[in-house]
């Protein structure tokens, strides 16, 4: 079997145990499902009720009621696929180096990172990302049919290819975090910090760019430079949403291009950090 064959298979033997995991404990499943289908009910209902009092988030942003659900509907299918195959796997690292188990995953005739990222998968956090995929339909549907877009073939096409590329970037900053554990122990905070990083790509990035009332925001464009360009959580979101809730200026065109940039740097210097982790490792018996 060749190397990529091999990898699958692996991934295909974690899929299939994992779910014989969840499915051993049908209960647990099923409320944790309900339990992020309600997560996006009721911000869904939040969403509603601001949008009842205005039409568009700022003035001159394009984000109306529903280019705004394609975002929330973005966010949504991202979160839940990150959820799904790497939040525990990330949370547990920790622990793996804690009792030394890591170990036993160093000994394993399999790239380490592609071990630790991916041997367990949380099925029940995919019901996110179905929800996220209908609610995705039904915003460009009613965008559609009210004439305020017309989907072309490119913006259907680079869709799913730059959900990939936020899952890459937000995946880049998880192991990133995870593998601080080699050199602070029980990272414990590793949720929370995740938790308040990337609640800045929860919005569209015209939010920190605009004007403000007084005079330049400079807070605001602050936060859009670092997470735009240093940790680039916004560009995660922003530009799979754009890319089907509107017409793309020639500016959006330069960040969808920096995207893809974007998501290679941080996939290959979250490999750095994790690599160098790991030559600082000391083993259990060590």
């Amino acid at each position: 079997m060749d190397g990529i064959g091999r990898y699958r298979q692996v991934l295909l033997t974690f899929a299939r145990n994992s779910l014989v995991r969840d499915m051993s404990f049908r209960a647990n499943f099923i409320i944790e499902a309900i339990s992020a289908v309600s997560w996006i009910a009721m911000n869904l209902g939040f969403y509603e009720l601001i949008f009842s009092y205005t039409d568009t988030l700022g003035a001159n942003t394009g984000w109306g009621k529903y280019q705004f659900f394609v975002f929330f509907a973005t966010t949504t299918i991202i979160s839940g696929i990150v959820e799904a195959f790497f939040m525990y796997n990330a949370e547990e690292f920790g622990e793996l180096i804690r009792t030394g188990n890591l170990d036993f995953a160093l000994l394993k005739p399999i790239d380490t990172q592609f071990l630790v990222s991916l041997q367990k998968i949380d099925w029940s956090s995919l019901s996110s990302t179905v929800i996220g995929g209908l609610m995705l339909v039904f915003a460009v549907w009613k965008l559609e049919t009210t004439g305020q877009l017309s989907l072309t073939f490119l913006q259907v096409a680079l869709y799913p290819v730059y959900v990939l590329c936020g899952v890459g970037i937000f995946y880049s900053l998880m192991i990133s975090l995870a593998a601080t554990s080699v050199w602070l122990g029980r990272n414990q905070s590793l949720q929370q910090f995740w938790f308040y990083i990337t609640i800045f790509a929860r919005y569209p990035m015209e939010i920190y760019d605009g004007p403000g009332k007084s005079g330049p925001n400079l807070a605001g464009k602050t936060l859009w430079g670092l997470f735009t360009f240093v940790i680039p959580v916004l560009v995660a979101v922003n530009i799979p949403a754009r890319l089907l809730a509107m017409p793309l200026s020639d500016q959006h065109w330069g960040l969808v291009l920096y995207a893809l940039g974007a998501t290679v740097a941080s996939l290959w210097l979250s490999r750095r950090l994790f690599k160098l982790a790991l030559g600082s490792y000391r083993s259990a018996s060590s």
